[in-house]
């Protein structure tokens, strides 16, 4: 059991938490839940022995084993097996002692060496690392090549496979999802499920809190409050509890305001001044409750767009991909033959698993790769804004939102888009403001921002250039909850036309009502809802583990 007594933490000077307590009970799945910097990882930070209590107990059963996500980027040429392998502790330590028996010489050390080898699963760690990495949406051609061969996001899901491959007591999971396909993500609920030991996990993805998760562990106010239930049942309960707290307040402050009305009348009345003091005792001696202070709800919108061409784009016979690499002469071509028309209004889901060519298709509908083979028509007056998954390593960091605002209005405004923008100063700080920017937020260099803020700055930018068809692939891979419903709701009232690849699937839900599937080289429609589309990654999945299987 993990049991927290009346315990603080501090970071800095900042409290995290004030003689807070709760007792988590072994096998149960807690998600963590509030604002950003309230404590959530610096809690994580305690469990894992990185931070220590200011004050009060902490305590964890000792013999429990850990295991939590490495944050750092690994630079190793180790294959990707090899890799995932490592993570698995136990087996490491039986692959030591057998070497250092056997180097000792000793038959009765080498035998029980050989022995607690074979029971830390020497025999199938290989298909086990394997299995997770192809969950997690590699292909079976990448199984072994070298770690540093794969992008960053990429190598933070070899940490997350490590990281399952270590037999453990306690996970923590701190945002698992965020560089996550819905695919993998798919996968990644159905092994958590099974998981046998005590897991705390950290996400703004509700659908994936409610998936996983059976307590919900609040922190406000430098408090801990455990909720039974998953975050959807926290949410219920916790608003239900604001309401009835909001409204004992207003009870309370009614009866201070008598109170206080009766005192201020009859205080100096010496016939009256036996009840007026009693009521000043009263006062004093009342537990003042407090009100219910909720930071103001985030809102933005998407500007009416200028023209709503119908199509807004034809593709006739269409192929997409990358074109010819160095010293190559061919195209490696994607997903082929495409013949659709894309209208004004629609909201389109754009499914398909891990490498089928969602963003190949998004990229260049977006003009940022060019087309491969036959034609694509834009309607007159198409504008479109494009969210991508890189969008936040493209801002410069050491600009502040300000300055982002102003070039953007200069390219704009240099493309002849002059009489639809202002690019005034004082316009630019107000767009800003929308989303959160405001004083000296403005001023702040954006390498110091956090990624939340930068997806907002990425947004506001989006929002200024007034598209007609937004293309957003994987937008909410750093918002927290309260964003992702801002957005869904302007997605909603948009009256454009919106293209989205999410692995949010309470965006996917409330945005889209069609969806496109991108499968075996072509695009084409899915007729069920995003549950039937769970069974089918799943069935994908388990097919790649035995081509795996067989191809071992």
């Amino acid at each position: 059991m993990i049991i927290l007594k009346n315990l603080t933490l501090r970071r800095g000077a900042k409290v995290l938490l004030d003689t807070a307590s709760v007792s988590l009970n072994p096998g149960e799945k807690v998600g963590l839940v509030g604002r950003n910097g309230a404590g959530k990882s610096s809690l994580f930070a305690l469990l894992n022995g990185t931070l220590h209590e200011d004050g009060g107990d902490f305590s964890l059963p000792p013999q429990w084993r850990m295991a939590q996500v490495a944050q750092d980027m690994p630079e190793t040429r180790e294959s990707a097996t090899d890799f995932v392998i490592a993570g698995d502790t136990r087996l490491a330590e039986a692959q030591a002692e057998v070497a250092a028996a056997e180097a000792s010489d000793d038959g009765e050390r080498m035998a029980h060496a050989y022995m607690a080898l074979h029971d830390a699963g020497a025999h199938d760690a290989q298909s086990r690392a394997q299995a997770l990495i192809l969950g997690l949406g590699f292909q079976v051609r990448e199984l072994n090549q070298p770690v540093n061969s794969f992008s960053g996001g990429w190598r933070m899901r070899l940490q997350l496979a490590r990281a399952l491959m270590c037999p453990s007591d306690l996970l923590l999971l701190d945002e698992p999802t965020n560089h996550l396909d819905l695919d993998a993500l798919v996968w990644l609920e159905a092994w958590l499920k099974k998981y046998p030991g005590t897991m705390l996990v950290i996400s703004h993805d509700r659908e994936f809190l409610d998936a996983v998760t059976s307590v919900t562990l609040h922190i406000e106010n430098g408090q801990l409050t455990r909720y039974g239930g998953n975050y959807s049942t926290f949410e219920d309960m916790r608003a239900e509890q604001m309401a009835l707290q909001q409204a004992a307040f207003a009870r309370q402050q009614d009866k201070i305001a008598h109170l206080q009305s009766f005192i201020d009348r009859f205080k100096a009345k010496a016939s009256k001044a036996k009840q007026a003091q009693s009521r000043v005792k009263a006062l004093e001696r009342m537990e003042r409750l407090a009100p219910v202070l909720t930071s103001a709800d985030f809102s933005f919108e998407f500007r009416e767009p200028l023209s709503l061409p119908n199509p807004m784009l034809t593709l006739d016979d269409a192929s997409f991909g990358y074109p010819p690499a160095d010293g190559a002469s061919e195209p490696t071509v994607i997903v082929r033959h495409v013949s659709k028309s894309v209208f004004a209004g629609q909201r389109i889901g754009i499914l398909g698993a891990n490498g089928q060519g969602k963003s190949t298709l998004v990229k260049t509908i977006a003009r940022t790769l060019p087309l491969i083979a036959g034609t694509m028509t834009e309607g007159k007056g198409l504008d479109i804004g494009y969210f991508a998954q890189q969008e936040l390593d493209v801002l410069r960091p050491g600009d502040t939102p300000l300055q982002h605002m102003i070039r953007l209005a200069r390219d704009t405004i240099a493309n002849g888009g002059a009489g639809q923008f202002s690019s005034r100063e004082q316009d630019l700080r107000n767009v800003l403001g929308t989303f959160n920017f405001s004083g000296d937020m403005v001023k702040q260099a954006v390498g110091t921002m956090s990624g939340g803020e930068k997806a907002r700055l990425v947004l506001c930018m989006l929002v200024w250039q007034r598209p007609n068809l937004l293309l957003l692939d994987e937008p909410t891979n750093h918002l927290d909850l309260a964003t992702r419903e801002a957005l869904a709701m302007a997605l909603n009232e948009f009256e454009g036309t919106v293209m989205l690849v999410s692995h949010d699937r309470a965006l996917l839900r409330s945005v889209c009502d069609e969806f496109w599937l991108v499968s075996k080289g072509g695009v084409a429609p899915f007729d069920g809802d995003l549950e039937d589309y769970q069974r089918y990654l799943l069935d994908e999945a388990r097919k790649a583990r035995e081509e795996a299987k067989l191809a071992a």
